[in-house]
């Protein structure tokens, strides 16, 4: 397989899209956030040191994924259409669980800017809870699916 963002003299290269279709592009993105239980606690009662913490995340997500050209550097600039991401509490491993939800119409997928947003809300959460619980662990993060362009669909 080629890597499309190596040229021939492997140097970093940004694809041309110049001439691929224009198609509805999904992605959609997982995310995990491990805590101790006092900060678990404050994340279900919603309100920490810094004030709502999921309605912040949230945010935080949908401009991280606005911004992914200014972070990862051979990401294309993209019109996203539209943005979601969900938070579900797990109370058996004092966990919280992110899932994002990306699409665009346009020549380049959405994984990055999807999975972005799942990074960015768990950052957030984590600066928010710090102060409380500084052994947070984050991850995993990963892909759960995607739909449009030439590969077509991938589900994890």
């Amino acid at each position: 397989m080629e890597l499309t963002h190596i040229d021939k003299n492997g140097k970093a290269k940004m694809v041309d899209v110049s001439e691929k279709p224009v198609t509805v592009r999904i992605a959609k993105a997982f995310g995990r956030l491990k805590m101790g239980k006092e900060a678990y606690e404050i994340l279900r009662k919603g309100e920490g040191p810094k004030g709502d913490i999921l309605n912040t995340a949230k945010l935080a997500a949908i401009m991280g994924a606005k911004k992914t050209p200014e972070l990862i550097p051979l990401c294309h600039p993209l019109m996203l259409s539209h943005i979601d991401v969900r938070f579900k509490l797990n109370d058996e491993d004092s966990s919280l669980e992110i899932e994002s939800l990306v699409k665009s119409e346009g020549k380049t997928g959405v994984e990055m800017e999807s999975l972005i947003a799942v990074l960015v809300a768990a950052l957030t959460v984590y600066d928010m809870l710090k102060a409380v619980d500084k052994r947070m662990e984050l991850g995993p993060f990963y892909l759960l699916e995607k739909e449009g362009g030439k590969s077509g669909r991938f589900r994890r």
